[in-house]
């Protein structure tokens, strides 16, 4: 009866430890996702606004070239 007595209790103990080391490494990697997340945003507006700044040439250019032939 000893033995079945310790082997739940060594398992309840054991449940816990794996509980908590879910929830610490889970919330590391929300962590980690949150700041990923704010670096994708980033890029992303850096891409549109070199998207917009690629355009807005494009019309310069044709504006210079048909400058030059008025």
């Amino acid at each position: 009866m000893e033995s079945v007595v310790t082997a739940v209790v060594t398992g309840v103990l054991t449940l816990i430890g794996v509980l908590v080391s879910n929830s610490r490494s889970q919330a590391v990697i929300e962590v980690k996702l949150d700041n990923l997340a704010s670096k994708v945003e980033k890029h992303n507006s850096m891409v549109e606004r070199t998207y917009d700044l690629e355009q807005r040439m494009a019309v310069l250019e044709s504006e210079v070239k048909g400058l030059g032939r008025a």
